[in-house]
């Protein structure tokens, strides 16, 4: 279902510690847009009962039913766009407006 590169997991453990939301998990969302395009959410929360939820590389991850299927192959991962700004990026081949960040530099 989803992938979480290593260094996306390194970030969210991070933060998780940071912002004291340890023993909750990442939930991820997706919904998609009028133009067909996939818009993305994610952050702690608690599991409701009817979440799919998978663990990578250490991240608890709960997916909700509505969510599961434009998740599907999807990899998030943690990259330099421009000097010193990293960002969150879900690579999505489901998504039909999906462009890869040109040349991204893999972490710190």
């Amino acid at each position: 279902m989803i992938t979480i590169s290593k260094l996306a997991a390194e970030q969210i453990l991070q933060s998780s510690i940071e912002t004291a939301a340890a023993g909750m998990v990442l939930r991820i969302a997706a919904k998609r847009n009028a133009d067909g395009s996939i818009e993305y959410a994610m952050g702690f929360d608690n599991v409701d009962s009817n979440d799919t939820q998978i663990t990578c590389e250490d991240v608890r991850i709960a997916v909700a039913p509505t969510s599961v299927e434009l998740l599907s192959d999807v990899t998030l991962d943690y990259v330099e766009l421009e000097p010193g700004q990293f960002h969150f990026i879900f690579q999505n081949p489901n998504d039909p407006h999906y462009v890869p960040p040109r040349n991204p530099r893999k972490g710190v």
